[in-house]
């Protein structure tokens, strides 16, 4: 089906921040050659805040950043987003969502970092913020590319369409939904998947003052 990961042989950039100038990753280049070594990846995360450390999830995600368990404390980050979620409390599930994605990567789970960054973006979008959603989906559609995970390539690939959408961008989004359905076919993707793919695809242009499209 494609979706086989492996782990970026050097640290990356920041999801969803700008990419660095070519002077900047020239530069960056020139010293791991010289030294011997790529650039130092960047140091760890913040002290969870006070609010995020009570209760059970609290607890069992403290636990595994402790052991210095990277798979387990990506596991409790992620339990504990879905929660934040499901209450729609928006910005507790963005801080674990960013904690879950620096652990996926610390653990060098790349298919489960591609995951998590558009799951970013799906909870960028849900809060109201399609600019900054479209970021993390681009993100995830060239990193899902590089490993041949078309499956997540394409579930970023409809976020972003989606986002697109939201922005009034309705032509893009069109182009994007297109390029999932046939990435999510290839890769034999669910159903609901697929549907919700040729559904956007299908959105209709708007007509009427106020209704030309921002490409």
């Amino acid at each position: 089906m494609g979706d086989h990961a492996h782990p970026h042989p050097h640290p990356r950039r920041r999801w969803g921040e700008p990419r660095p100038g070519l002077l900047a990753r020239l530069l960056a280049r020139v010293h791991g050659l010289a030294s011997g070594h790529e650039a130092p990846a960047p140091e760890g995360l913040p002290e969870l805040p006070l609010a995020l450390r009570r209760g059970d999830l609290g607890a069992a995600y403290l636990g595994a950043e402790r052991d210095r368990d990277h798979a387990r404390a990506a596991s409790a980050a992620v339990e504990a987003m879905d929660a934040a979620l499901r209450a729609e409390d928006w910005w507790p599930a963005d801080l674990w969502a960013h904690r879950a994605l620096w652990h996926f990567e610390q653990a060098q789970d790349t298919l489960q970092a591609i995951r998590q960054a558009r799951r970013i973006g799906e909870l960028r979008a849900a809060a109201g913020d399609p600019a900054s959603a479209r970021r993390y989906y681009a993100e995830a559609i060239d990193e899902a590319r590089d490993v041949g995970a078309e499956h997540e390539q394409g579930l970023a690939a409809l976020g972003l369409g989606r986002a697109m959408l939201d922005q009034g961008q309705v032509t893009q989004a069109r182009r994007l939904a297109a390029a999932a359905v046939d990435l999510l076919d290839r890769a034999g993707a669910p159903e609901d998947d697929v549907a919700a793919a040729r559904r956007l695809l299908g959105t209709e242009v708007p007509v009427g003052e106020g209704a030309e499209e921002r490409d």
